[in-house]
C-alpha cells in the first residue's frame, strides 16, 4: 500500500486531470525488484528511484506485441527520460488500470497505446515537471528558466545540471501541477524511433516468466478432465486407478470436471488418463458441422435475421447485371503456442494468481469481475483480498480474455489448501476453446452500365459473442439497448461489414443471431476475420463483372475514403500492380480498416494442381503516429503470419457434440517452409495512433483468394482455402 503522498492517479479518461489518494492493492510485479523507500513515485504508472532508474507501470499484457516497451516510450518521451535506465513491471488488477476504451481492465481491441496515448504521457509530463519545480527550487531560480535533457534537469544560465535520481527526495515535496503541456510531434525524441525492446534481452535469455513459470516453486500440478461435450457435466467418478498413479495427491470434483492433483506434471496426467468419469453430455451431443452449417443457412434467407442498417432502396435499385455470392467460414480455435494455465494459492483469507492472463479486472456485472473477481467469487472472499500477478504471455489473440481456467485454479488450490499450478494441454487447448464463430454471409449487387454498384444486399449469421457477458440482456433487452447489442445486434458480429467504405446508393445488411453451438470469443480481429473476407471477396467478384481492374475498381469506389485509397496505391505501388508478377506468380489484393488502423496487402501466389503456395505479402498500413515501427512491421508480419494459418489451413470441425481437431497435427498453423516474404511499409501519418495487433489479419484471406483467381478463375468462397 502506498500513502497519500506517493501516490497519484492520473485520470484514466484523456484530459480528466488529477486526484490524490488513490491506493492500490497488489501493484507489484512479484519479480521485480523491492522499490527503495526513498523512490519517488508521482503517479499510477511511475517510479523514480534515487539511482534514476525510471520504472513504468505497464497495465496492459504482453502478449509478443511489444506493450511492455511503447508503454513506457509514451512516458519516457514526456520525462525527458534517459532510456538506458527506463525498465517495466507489469500492474496488479486495480480500478485506476482501467483501459478507458473498455472501461475494464484487460488487453485486446488492440486498444493497449490507443487508451495510453494521452493519460500516459501526461503521467511523464506531469513527473517531468514536478521534477523541475523541484530542482528550480532547490537552486533558487524560476522553474520557467529550467529545462531537460535526457534524465537531467538543467538551467543552463548558471550551467547547473541535476540527474534526475538526486532530485527524487526534493520532488516527493512539490504539489502536482492541475495543468502540464505536452509536447508536439515534431518535437519527439524517442515516440517514432525503434529503441531496443525493454522485454528483449529477457526473453532472449530465458528470464522472462511465463505462465509455468511462475508462482511458488513446490506448487503442486493439476489437470481437469472436462466432458468431451461443451456444456455437459459429470454425473460420476470412481478415482481409485487414478489415486493408484505415484505421485497422485488428490482427485477433486470441480464445476467443470475432475481435477487430478499431483506432485508435477506426467504424475497428474498419468492420473487423469487413469481416472474414470461419467458425463452427461446434454443437448449438445448430437451437434455436427450439417446441423451448424444449417442453422447458418436458414439465418440468411431472405428476410431472416434483423435489420442491422438500410441505406435507400435496395427493392427500387433494379439494373441489368446481378452479382450474387455466398461466403462460409469455420469455426477456429486461438492455438496459443502456450496453453492455458494459472497458479492459485488460497490462504488466510488471501488469494493469490499467478496467470498470463488478458483481463485482470473489471466492475462486478461485467464477465464476473475480470480475473480478481472470478477469483474472489470462487474463494469466497472480497475482491481486495485477491493479489493478481500477470506474466508474460505466450500468445493471447483474444483466448486469455476468458476465465476458465483461472476459475478452475482457483477452485482446486481451494479444496486442496496449497499453492496449485493448473495446466492445460495442448489437446485440452484445442478441445476445450472458445472458438471463433462459424458464419456464412450471403451478397448481392446491382451494378449500373457502368459497373458502379447501385445497390448492395448483405445478410450475415453467427453466434454473438457479446451475449455471454451480458446474457440477460438477450433476447429480452437486446431489441432495447444500446452499445454492442443495440437493436439485437452484436455489433462483434457485424464489423467491418455494416461500416465498409464503398460508396453505394442503396445498401441493407440484415443480422442472423446464431443458437449457440459450441462456446465462441473473440479471436484476433473478432468479426473482421470474416466480413474483410466476404466484402473484399465481393468487391473483387464485382470488378471482375464490371471488367475492371481490381485496384481501380477499388479506388473508384473510395472516393471519400483517403485513408483506404493511400495505403491501397502505397500497396499497389509497392507490389508492382499493373506490371507482370514473376512467371507462375499470380497478385491479388484487399483493403480494410479495423481497430482504428487501415491496412492494403497484395498476395502474389503460386498453384500447382491443387497446392496453393503464397510467396510474396505487401502490406501497407496507416496506424496514424507510430510509436515504434520496428513492432508495427513486426505485428504486420504477425497478423499475417496468423490470418494466413486461417485462411490456408484453419478448421475446427464437431461430431456427435465433440471437436474433432486435437493439436497440430490435424489443426496446422502456418510453417517455416510456407512462410511468405512479407514487405511492410508505413505510411506517416499525424492522426492519433491506431491498432497494429489485429488489423493486418483480416485483408490477408482476401487477397490470397482473390489471388488463386487470378491463376485458375476460380471463386473460392470458403475457408480454409481448397482447390
Amino acid at each position: 500500500m502506498m500513502d497519500r503522498r506517493r501516490f497519484v492517479k492520473v485520470g484514466a479518461a484523456a484530459g480528466a486531470g488529477l486526484a490524490l489518494a488513490v491506493s492500490f492493492q497488489g501493484c507489484a510485479d512479484e519479480a521485480a525488484p523491492a522499490a527503495p523507500e526513498d523512490s519517488f513515485a508521482p503517479d499510477a504508472w511511475i517510479r523514480i528511484d534515487p539511482d534514476g532508474t525510471v520504472t513504468v507501470m505497464v497495465d496492459r499484457s504482453e502478449m509478443g506485441q511489444g506493450v511492455s516497451t511503447a508503454l513506457p516510450m509514451l512516458v519516457a518521451e514526456e520525462l525527458d527520460a534517459d532510456w538506458s535506465k527506463v525498465r517495466y513491471q507489469f500492474a496488479g488488477a486495480n480500478e485506476a488500470y482501467y483501459n478507458p476504451v473498455m472501461r475494464v481492465q484487460a488487453t485486446g481491441g488492440s486498444t493497449a497505446v490507443r487508451a495510453a496515448w494521452e493519460p500516459l504521457r501526461r503521467a511523464g509530463a506531469t513527473a517531468r515537471a514536478m521534477l523541475v519545480a523541484a530542482a528550480a527550487r532547490g537552486w533558487g531560480v524560476p522553474a520557467a528558466e529550467c529545462e531537460t535533457e535526457p534524465g537531467v534537469v538543467v538551467h543552463r544560465p548558471s550551467n547547473r545540471r541535476a540527474g534526475y535520481g538526486s532530485l527524487v527526495s526534493a520532488a516527493r515535496e512539490e504539489p502536482v501541477p492541475e495543468a502540464v503541456a505536452l509536447k508536439a510531434p515534431e518535437n519527439f525524441r524517442l515516440i517514432g524511433t525503434s529503441p531496443e525492446r525493454l522485454d528483449l534481452r529477457e526473453k532472449v535469455t530465458g528470464r522472462a516468466r511465463f505462465g509455468a513459470d511462475a508462482g511458488p516453486p513446490n506448487s503442486l500440478v493439476a489437470l481437469v478432465a472436462r466432458c468431451p461435450v461443451p456444456g455437459g457435466r459429470m454425473v460420476g467418478f470412481r478415482p481409485e486407478r487414478a489415486l493408484g498413479v505415484a505421485g497422485v495427491r488428490r482427485v477433486v470434483p470441480i464445476e467443470t470436471g475432475v481435477a487430478v492433483v499431483a506432485d508435477g506434471f506426467w504424475a497428474a496426467k498419468l492420473g487423469r488418463d487413469a481416472l474414470e468419469v461419467d458425463w452427461d453430455e446434454g443437448e449438445r451431443a448430437a451437434l455436427d458441422d450439417a446441423a451448424v452449417a444449417g442453422t447458418l443457412e436458414a439465418l440468411t434467407a431472405p428476410g431472416a435475421g434483423r435489420l442491422a442498417k438500410a441505406v435507400g432502396d435496395v427493392a427500387a435499385a433494379v439494373a441489368a447485371r446481378t452479382v450474387e455470392a455466398v461466403y462460409q467460414v469455420p469455426f477456429l480455435a486461438h492455438a496459443t503456442m502456450e496453453p492455458m494455465n494459472c497458479t492459485a494459492q488460497v490462504a488466510g483469507g488471501q488469494v493469490t494468481v499467478w496467470v498470463p492472463t488478458q483481463f485482470q479486472a473489471a466492475p462486478s456485472f461485467m464477465a464476473g469481475g475480470g480475473t480478481r473477481g472470478v477469483a474472489a467469487s470462487v474463494a469466497g472472499v472480497p475482491a481486495d483480498r485477491v493479489t493478481v500477478h500477470t506474466t508474460h504471455l505466450g500468445g493471447g489473440f483474444g483466448r486469455r480474455s476468458e476465465l476458465d481456467f483461472v476459475k478452475e485454479a482457483v477452485a482446486v488450490a481451494k479444496v486442496v489448501g496449497e499453492p496449485v499450478r493448473l495446466m492445460w494441454t495442448r489437446e485440452d487447448d484445442l478441445r476445450h476453446d472458445v472458438y471463433r464463430p462459424a458464419a456464412r454471409h450471403v451478397m448481392a449487387a446491382a451494378l449500373a452500365p457502368d459497373g458502379a454498384p447501385v445497390s448492395w444486399i448483405h445478410r450475415t449469421a453467427s453466434q454473438s459473442i457479446f451475449v455471454k457477458f451480458l446474457p440477460g440482456f438477450v433476447p429480452g433487452w437486446a431489441a432495447r439497448i444500446a452499445g454492442p447489442l443495440k437493436g439485437g445486434i452484436d455489433a462483434s458480429a457485424v464489423e467491418g461489414a455494416i461500416d465498409h467504405p464503398y460508396e453505394v446508393p442503396n445498401f441493407e445488411m440484415r443480422y442472423g443471431m446464431a443458437p449457440a453451438a459450441l462456446p465462441v470469443g473473440y479471436w484476433r480481429s473478432v468479426a473482421h476475420t470474416h466480413t474483410a473476407f466476404a466484402v473484399e471477396s465481393f468487391v473483387d467478384e464485382l470488378a471482375h463483372a464490371a471488367q475492371a481492374d481490381p485496384v481501380a475498381y477499388r479506388l473508384r469506389l473510395l472516393a471519400n475514403a483517403p485513408r483506404h485509397r493511400a495505403v491501397l496505391e502505397l500497396a499497389a505501388t509497392q507490389a508492382g500492380w499493373g506490371s507482370p508478377p514473376p512467371s507462375g506468380r499470380f497478385r491479388g489484393v484487399a483493403v480494410h480498416e479495423s481497430f482504428g488502423s487501415f491496412v492494403a496487402q497484395v498476395a502474389e501466389v503460386e498453384v500447382d494442381g491443387t497446392s496453393i503456395r503464397v510467396r510474396r505479402v505487401v502490406c501497407a498500413v496507416d496506424c496514424g503516429m507510430v510509436v515504434h515501427p520496428d513492432t508495427v512491421r513486426a505485428q504486420m508480419e504477425s497478423g499475417i503470419v496468423y490470418g494466413l494459418s486461417a485462411a490456408l489451413h484453419g478448421r475446427i470441425t464437431v461430431a456427435g457434440g465433440r471437436v474433432q481437431q486435437s493439436n497440430f497435427h490435424d489443426y496446422p498453423v502456418l510453417r517455416m517452409a510456407e512462410m511468405p516474404v512479407v514487405e511492410t511499409h508505413i505510411v506517416p501519418s499525424g492522426f492519433e495512433p491506431g491498432g497494429v495487433g489485429e488489423p493486418a489479419t483480416p485483408p490477408i484471406a482476401p487477397a490470397v483468394a482473390n489471388a488463386v483467381f487470378s491463376a485458375t478463375g476460380r471463386r473460392l468462397r470458403t475457408l480454409p482455402l481448397a482447390l
